[in-house]
């Protein structure tokens, strides 16, 4: 910002709003037919300046002028005013989210609808982590092959998990898998206690047989959401929302690299759990993500939390570069609180 003038400003400005609108780079002609009162030679002029800082620039020699990921984001952290949803949206997210059913799921899956619907992206939503501190965990046998884990957490809630155990494997290494846990995590999170467990046990100071070590590692593999299909999980709604604005052949590459980037979860999961310790919506605008580095892409974060401001998941939406900032930035923002709010209602049912 400091190496713009007032004029470089407002040119910039006119030229990265244009291009949010319509995807098309800017001339120098469509700014001064547009309230830009100089001529088309000086605003070139302009123009190349600012290519030269490397906030804009161009498809091909003759074409207008675009912004780069840089000249987006100081678009967005310089000149994007940001109020908060509108009326309709509000109500919208409002309507659906409490309309949405009782379970979990059902919530989820209809926020990351919502952020699709409304943002023109893919939506996307991370289930909650379990982050509420560990009260008792023990192993129960249930019949040759087979085990229960058990998980008691502080508000009182069980949970069970079915974790495969070798044929005749005594009840004593049950016990001692279990009490070991038990001892490791109570009153902690799985998150703050797991990688100290694994860090003891690759250390080898914990006091265990291989057999022990083996179901203490698959227990946490399952508490943690390590196993494929439990515990943590991605939504995402909306992906055919990436093709309507791709034409030309380099933006379907663009899209096949996104939707290759979408089936890899759990790079996405990262990204989400990203937010954990960011005050409010975090914004990846192309490169600026190494996952995203290829797909031309921006990604809207923001955390959801419980009542005791706990960030328990993430949500948020991932479309083109050229999203509508001033618009779905807030949007993300407010459904994270509304989603939080939604959920802490129904577990207090």
């Amino acid at each position: 910002m400091q190496a713009l003038n007032q004029r470089s400003r407002d040119i910039f400005k006119q030229i990265v709003e244009s291009y949010l609108e319509t995807g098309e780079p800017v001339g120098s002609r469509t700014l001064s037919k547009g309230g830009i009162e100089l001529s088309a030679a000086s605003i070139r002029n302009v123009m190349a300046d600012l290519t030269d800082l490397g906030l804009l620039d161009a498809p091909h020699a003759s074409a207008g002028r675009m912004p780069t990921h840089a000249g987006l984001r100081l678009f967005v952290d310089g000149f994007l005013e940001m109020g908060d949803p509108g009326q309709d949206d509000r109500a919208a997210i409002e309507t659906r989210l409490k309309g949405a059913g009782r379970d979990f799921g059902g919530v989820l899956k209809e926020a990351s609808s919502i952020l699709s619907g409304l943002a023109g992206g893919a939506g996307l939503v991370s289930s909650p982590t379990k982050d509420v501190a560990v009260r008792h965990v023990e192993f129960v046998p249930l019949s040759t092959g087979e085990a229960l884990c058990v998980l008691v957490d502080e508000r009182g809630e069980v949970e069970n998990r079915l974790v495969k155990i070798p044929a005749g494997l005594p009840q004593t290494v049950l016990i001692e898998a279990g009490n070991y846990l038990a001892a490791r995590l109570k009153g902690r999170t799985l998150r703050e206690a797991s990688a100290d467990v694994r860090a003891e046990i690759a250390a080898r100071r914990a006091q265990l047989d291989a057999a022990a070590t083996d179901l203490v590692e698959r227990g946490l593999a399952l508490w943690s959401g390590a196993a494929p299909g439990e515990d943590r999980r991605l939504i995402i709604q909306g992906r055919a929302n990436l093709l309507e604005d791709a034409s030309a052949a380099e933006d379907m590459e663009r899209v096949r690299q996104l939707f290759d980037v979408l089936e890899r979860q759990q790079g996405l999961l990262e990204v989400l759990d990203s937010t954990r310790d960011a005050d409010g919506v975090r914004l990846f605008i192309g490169s600026e993500n190494s996952l995203f580095p290829l797909s031309g892409s921006s990604v809207i974060v923001a955390p959801y939390m419980n009542a005791e401001r706990q960030v328990i998941g993430a949500l948020g939406v991932i479309g083109p570069t050229r999203l509508n900032y001033a618009r779905v930035i807030p949007m993300v923002d407010y459904t994270a609180r509304m989603v939080g709010e939604v959920l802490e209602k129904r577990h207090q049912k």
